[in-house]
């Protein structure tokens, strides 16, 4: 699949029974709260699974990713894409289902992404839909160009200009807008992981963490705000908190958009 050509332009809380480093301090405190777990897919020599976090009313509270340690041996060489459902306990949020990419020749540009790492679409929009991000359909280059109302765009984020967006959106994923004040400079950034958002035909459609296989193997752990926009397109509950971590009583990585506030559409 071509992927991530867009970049060359623009250059939870857990169960409460589970402490994983990464996590907040408030978070793995929290003993009112409750996750479920999505099928396992098997992805190289162990699996991924996806899961929603919700408290004693039901509202949600995290959405994630968990991955096996051995999820990162056994990866093929020709990269691979996995789809992967939500538990229904996430239906309340904003998204719809997650999408998992192995890169292991990374993509364009090599000089900021080629390394090898996972891409993690968290998609608003469904698999219809996104499965109709197709350049051979004849409207193409017009639902590429056409971008949200700026109000709808999280702050600081950025894409191509509108006559370069059918040329630089992936197909079944959409244009993707990066982040202008993380220091994107070629041969000076040093890519490990960083957090994107995306959108199709006038409408915000994912979020999208992005991580290097080497970088997940130190078993680092990150906890970053997640910038919003002014205004929401969807009511729903969004996250506000991107976290990663390793949890040693599991041996599984855990990558979490959390800390999630219900949003009214505007």
């Amino acid at each position: 699949m071509r992927h991530h050509r867009v970049l060359r332009s623009v250059s939870l809380a857990l169960a409460a029974c589970v402490t994983m480093a990464g996590c907040s301090a408030a978070a793995a405190e929290r003993e009112d709260s409750r996750t479920y777990f999505s099928a396992s897919e098997r992805v190289g020599d162990g699996a991924a699974r996806t899961y929603a976090t919700v408290d004693t009313n039901g509202d949600p509270v995290a959405v994630g990713i968990r991955m096996s340690a051995t999820a990162l041996d056994g990866l093929p060489e020709n990269g691979e894409m996995f789809m992967l459902d939500l538990p229904e306990q996430a239906s309340a949020t904003v998204f719809d289902h997650v999408m998992l990419n192995w890169n292991p020749h990374g993509h364009e540009p090599e000089i900021l992404f080629g390394k090898p790492h996972f891409d993690m679409h968290f998609y608003i929009s469904d698999m219809a839909a996104v499965q109709g991000i197709d350049p051979s359909a004849p409207d193409y280059a017009d639902r590429a160009a056409r971008f949200p109302d700026a109000k709808y765009i999280p702050r600081d984020y950025i894409a191509p200009p509108g006559p370069l967006a059918s040329e630089l959106a992936v197909p079944f994923m959409g244009v993707h807008w990066l982040d202008a004040t993380a220091g994107m400079i070629p041969g000076v950034y040093d890519f490990t992981q960083t957090f994107i958002n995306g959108s199709w035909d006038g409408n915000y459609t994912f979020m999208e963490p992005m991580m290097t296989r080497a970088w997940l193997q130190t078993k680092s752990s990150i906890r970053e705000p997640i910038k919003q926009p002014q205004e929401y397109q969807h009511t729903a509950y969004y996250p506000t908190v991107y976290s990663v971590g390793f949890d040693d009583a599991t041996g599984e990585y855990d990558i979490t958009l959390g800390e999630m506030i219900l949003r009214q559409q505007s």
